[in-house]
């Protein structure tokens, strides 16, 4: 049985080096939806088909940027 890694979670600090792994576009979505919702943003019908264009690029640029949206809404650096 072919167990593959885990990706690497959604950072809460400065990201050095790109997130490994690989997650499907449902989950990519889902987690961006997540930190959105957490960030306190709403969201309208064009920011969700954005939201849908991100979440089919590959998993490090989706968990950057789902760090990045994490950290703006705690103030971090």
């Amino acid at each position: 049985m072919f167990n593959e890694p885990q990706p690497n979670p959604i950072s809460d600090g400065p990201v050095e080096a790109a997130p490994r792994g690989f997650v499907g576009l449902k989950m990519q979505r889902a987690t961006l939806l997540a930190e959105f919702k957490a960030a306190g943003v709403e969201l309208g019908e064009y920011d969700r088909r954005i939201v849908d264009w991100l979440a089919g690029w590959d998993y490090p640029t989706v968990a950057t940027i789902a760090s990045l949206i994490r950290r703006a809404a705690h103030g971090s650096n």
